[in-house]
C-alpha cells in the first residue's frame, strides 16, 4: 500500500486489506442481496448489500471481521446486511476467534421497518453472548448513530477515526429541536468529543489505515479466546536490567507531582507502552505493555491529574480495563500512589460510593496474576481499592519513600490532637502550638507514614530499591503466572452500576 493511499479514506474492503495480513482476507457472501420491494427498492441492489464481511489473518492468527459500506444507501442495516454481519459473528465464535467490526452506516434502514430493528437486536445479542469470550473490537470509520451505536458500545474496545467518526443516539438536528442547543457533529459525538468527556472512545486514529494498524497492535496484547492466553514474544530487554532513572522520577516530596506514565515506561519492555483510554480520567492511568516478553495490563494513579485521586470516572475507567484484563488472562501490574478519593459535593452525587466500588469490585474479582508496587502515598481506603494484598494481590512491593496509613500526617494531627490544639489556640499560645504540631507530625510520619509497620503485618511482601523494581517485578510474574485460582458457581456476579 502506497504512502499516500495509506493517508486518504479507505473504502469498506480497502480497510479489511489494511487490517489483515496481505493476501489473506476471504470475503464471503459477496453475492448477498436484499429482498426489499418498495419505495424503489426493487431497484437499488447491489452484491454485498452495504457490507463486506470475511475472514483472514493478522500476524498468522486467524480473525474475522466485516466492514460496512456507506457508498451504498449510506451504509444502512437491513436484514441482508444483518445476515452477514451475524453469520460472521457466529463463525468467530465457533472458531473462538477475534472479531473486529469497521462501523460506517447511517443506521437503520428505513424502507425495511421493524425488520432492520429486529435486524440490529440480532447483533446485539450475540454482542453480548461472545462478550468475556472472544476479543470484540470496534472501529468507527464514518457515522454510528441511533441503535447502532449500542453494538459497538459492548465490545471491548472502540476507535475513532478523527475528523470523519461520529457516535451519537441523536444528531445535532434533533438535539437542537428537543434541547434547543446547537450543537456541532464534531462536539457532540466526534472522535475526541468520546475519547475526552464521554469515556465511550479508547484511542483516537488519525486515519483509516492508521486505525487498521492500531487494531493490529491492541490484538497483540490479546489471546484467541478467554481459554488462551496472550501470545508471549522473545524479549530484547533483560529482566534483570536496573533502573536507576527511578530513583529520580518521583520528587521525595509527596505534594509535588510527576509522570507516573514515566515509571511505567522505564519499568517494561523497550520503554513502550499503549495507553488506552488517554485523555479520559487522566489522573488514573492504564494501558498495555509487556514484561519479560509477557502482555501485562497497567493501571497506575496520575500524580499529574488531581494528585492522583480517584474520582468517579477513574474508577469506572480502571474497573473496565480490570475486568477487560481478566476475562482475556492479561496479568495485572499497578502503580500506586494515591491520597484517597476526591472529596466533594459534585462526587458524592454523582455516585462516588457506587463508581469506587467498581474498581474495588474488579480487582477483587479478577484472578489473573496481580501484581503491586506502592511508590509514594497509598491513603485511606484507596490504598484497600488499589490492587491490595487484602484484595487479591499476589505479590505486593514499595518503595522505601512510600506512605501508608489512613491519611497523610498533618490531618492525623489535627484529629488526635484536637483537644490539645484547641487549648493552645485559645489561649493564644502559638510558639508553643507550633512546636507541638511539628513534634506531633513528625512522630506520626516516622510511626506510621512508612511502608514498614505494612510489611510487619505482612500486607507488603517486599520494601525494594526503586532500581531493582524491573527485576522484582519480572521474577514475580514468572512466579505466577500459571497461577489457579478456584471460583464459586454462580449464575453471575452482581456488579455495582
Amino acid at each position: 500500500m502506497s504512502e499516500e493511499s495509506k493517508r486518504t479514506v479507505l473504502s469498506a474492503r480497502g480497510r479489511l486489506e489494511a487490517f489483515f495480513d496481505e493476501g489473506t482476507f476471504n470475503e464471503i457472501d459477496r453475492y448477498v442481496v436484499h429482498h426489499i420491494n418498495g419505495y424503489g427498492m426493487e431497484d437499488k441492489k447491489v452484491a454485498g448489500d452495504s457490507v463486506v464481511t470475511g475472514y483472514g489473518h493478522v500476524d498468522g492468527r486467524p480473525m474475522f471481521a466485516f466492514s460496512q459500506d456507506a457508498s451504498f444507501m449510506g451504509g444502512s442495516l437491513g436484514e441482508a446486511h444483518a445476515k452477514k454481519v451475524c453469520k460472521v459473528m457466529d463463525l468467530a465464535a465457533k472458531e473462538m476467534s477475534p472479531l473486529v467490526g469497521f462501523n460506517d452506516s447511517g443506521g437503520a434502514r428505513l424502507q425495511e421497518g421493524v425488520i432492520s430493528l429486529g435486524a440490529y437486536g440480532d447483533i446485539f445479542f450475540r454482542n453480548v453472548r461472545c462478550s468475556g469470550v472472544i476479543p470484540q473490537i470496534s472501529v468507527i470509520n464514518g457515522h454510528c448513530a441511533g441503535g447502532a451505536v449500542y453494538s459497538p458500545a459492548m465490545t471491548d474496545f472502540i476507535l475513532m477515526v478523527e475528523g470523519q467518526a461520529y457516535m451519537f443516539i441523536t444528531g445535532p438536528k434533533v438535539v437542537k429541536a428537543v434541547t434547543g442547543e446547537n450543537v456541532s457533529k464534531e462536539d457532540l459525538g466526534g472522535a475526541h468529543a468520546h475519547a475526552a468527556k464521554s469515556g465511550v472512545c479508547h484511542l483516537v486514529c488519525p486515519d483509516d489505515y492508521q486505525a487498521a494498524q492500531k487494531v493490529r497492535e491492541l490484538l497483540s496484547f490479546l489471546p484467541q479466546n478467554s481459554n488462551e492466553k496472550p501470545r508471549d514474544v522473545t524479549p530484547s530487554d533483560a529482566p534483570e536490567r536496573a533502573c536507576p532513572e527511578l530513583l529520580s522520577i518521583a520528587p521525595d516530596d509527596p505534594k509535588q507531582g510527576y509522570d507516573v506514565r514515566d515509571v511505567i515506561r522505564t519499568v517494561m519492555d523497550d520503554g513502550y507502552f499503549l495507553e488506552i483510554h488517554e485523555a479520559f480520567a487522566p489522573n488514573l492511568v492504564v494501558g498495555f505493555a509487556r514484561l519479560n516478553g509477557h502482555a501485562v495490563g497497567v493501571v497506575a494513579n496520575q500524580p499529574r491529574s488531581l494528585a492522583g485521586t480517584l474520582d468517579c470516572e477513574a474508577s469506572r475507567k480502571g474497573a473496565r480495563f480490570i475486568r477487560t484484563c481478566d476475562a482475556f488472562n492479561v496479568p495485572l501490574v499497578t502503580f500506586v500512589d494515591v491520597p484517597g478519593f476526591l472529596p466533594g459535593v459534585n462526587q458524592e452525587h454523582n455516585g462516588i460510593i457506587l463508581h469506587g466500588a467498581k474498581i474495588l469490585f474488579a480487582f477483587s474479582e479478577a484472578t489473573v496474576p496481580k501484581l503491586t508496587v506502592i511508590l509514594r502515598k497509598a491513603f485511606g481506603g484507596a490504598y484497600d481499592v488499589m490492587s491490595s494484598k487484602h484484595i487479591g494481590g499476589d505479590f505486593n512491593f514499595a518503595w522505601p519513600q512510600a506512605q501508608i496509613a489512613v491519611m497523610g500526617a498533618a490531618g492525623a494531627v489535627e484529629i488526635l490532637h484536637h483537644r490539645t490544639i484547641k487549648q493552645l489556640k485559645d489561649e493564644g499560645r502559638e510558639e508553643e502550638l507550633k512546636q507541638f504540631l511539628a513534634d506531633q507530625t513528625a512522630g506520626y510520619e516516622e510511626t506510621y507514614l512508612t511502608p514498614y509497620m505494612a510489611a510487619e503485618h505482612g500486607y507488603i511482601d517486599d520494601v525494594i530499591a526503586p532500581d531493582a523494581t524491573r527485576q522484582v517485578l519480572a521474577r514475580a510474574l514468572e512466579m505466577v503466572r500459571h497461577k489457579m485460582e478456584p471460583t464459586y458457581p454462580r449464575r453471575h456476579r452482581n456488579v455495582p452500576l
